[in-house]
């Protein structure tokens, strides 16, 4: 196990899905392509939702208006992971698509099926407390034996590993927008520490009903305009999105006749904010802690960054904090090289905050980038 702490990790497969259908990030990005809409019917009526606010500030309403949201959603291939209909009809759509991600990102690592079975893959999956519940709650699926476990966070990637057969360590991460990269990291250190031959990292989120958005809205989260203008002057708040994304990982260049992609992580470091302004509000110095001690991790120099995908929420108070702990870190050690420059961007300005599957998405965009 010493030996196997210091190695890189491979990034063997990936998938993702975004809203409207995309799963194409190179063009996505480059092109400044808008994923948000106003929330479909398919979801909930937005005039109707918009009611529970009256007596609210104008601007409140408009807050609750758009979205990212995924299509075909409700759609699973629930015969080839060896799960009946009925079953089926009481998971969680988080469960289902995330099934379909995970295994697809697998598969692009060069996995079968029948090799998965039974194989020390860990799992380590990004989620917060799904909205699900109380839409199931309301059908005739909720009086089902199977309610029960379909929309537990636990239950989300342990049935990854049940379907597929994985025996490797298996985890739910909820650290709120971090969520995905927590997991990743800890997928990393599992494979750095030979608990397990791969792993899959995964990021989920689904917006499946009106609550948790009029909350954000009176809170003065999300933004009137309905979209996540990072670093720009026009940023009022996010735009909530849903997005899944998987990656497939394996130490070092792994199996010799699966051809590599290039792809590396090579450090990573999970930090907190501490004490800050207030709860929800991000502490610049930990911002630079934490850029510091990854690229220590890295054993890179500040210098020898070219791209950087920041959480860019799109807030008036959270994106100068971002900026300003990104400049204390990069523009001294670039200051001697003036030629040499780093681009920061985020995906939220194109899907909006897809919350705990935000950063393992973004993470995907800088590799195409």
């Amino acid at each position: 196990p010493a030996a196997a702490a210091d190695e890189e990790v491979e990034i063997a497969g990936a998938r993702a899905m975004l809203p409207l259908g995309v799963s194409e990030l190179r063009g996505t990005s480059h092109c400044g392509r808008d994923l948000l809409r106003v929330i479909p019917l398919t979801r909930w009526d937005v005039e109707q939702a918009a009611l529970h606010l009256v007596g609210s500030p104008a601007e409140v309403a408009s807050r609750v208006r758009h979205g990212g949201f995924l299509c075909d959603a409700e759609l699973f291939e629930h015969g080839f992971f060896g799960i009946s209909a009925a079953e089926a009809a009481a998971m969680d759509p988080q469960q289902r698509q995330l099934l379909e991600c995970g295994y697809s990102a697998l598969r692009a690592a060069g996995a079968s099926k029948a090799a998965l079975a039974g194989a020390a893959v860990g799992v380590h999956v990004g989620q917060w407390a799904s909205e699900f519940g109380g839409v199931l709650l309301g059908t005739a699926a909720g009086r089902s034996v199977y309610a029960s476990t379909g929309f537990s966070c636990s239950v989300t990637c342990g049935r990854v590993s049940f379907a597929l057969g994985l025996h490797g360590p298996c985890a739910a991460y909820d650290t709120a927008c971090s969520a995905s990269l927590v997991a990743h990291h800890g997928s990393v250190r599992g494979l750095q520490r030979v608990e397990c031959a791969s792993g899959l990292s995964a990021g989920v989120n689904m917006i499946l009903e009106p609550s948790a958005m009029r909350g954000n809205a009176l809170a003065g989260f999300t933004s009137v305009r309905g979209r996540s203008h990072t670093f720009d002057a026009r940023a009022d708040g996010y735009a909530r999105g849903e997005a899944i994304g998987a990656l497939a990982c394996r130490l070092g260049m792994g199996d010799a006749a699966v051809p590599s992609r290039g792809a590396r992580t090579v450090g990573s470091a999970v930090r907190q904010d501490g004490r800050s302004a207030s709860l929800t509000a991000p502490n610049g110095q930990a911002q630079q802690g934490v850029l510091g001690a990854s690229l220590a991790d890295a054993r890179l120099g500040a210098e020898e960054v070219a791209a950087l995908e920041a959480h860019g929420t799109g807030t008036a108070l959270g994106d100068p904090i971002e900026a300003g702990a990104i400049a204390a870190v990069f523009a001294l050690a670039h200051r001697e090289g003036a030629e040499r420059t780093v681009s920061a961007g985020s995906l939220k300005a194109n899907a909006g905050h897809t919350e705990p599957g935000a950063g393992l998405a973004g993470a995907l965009k800088l590799l195409m980038q």
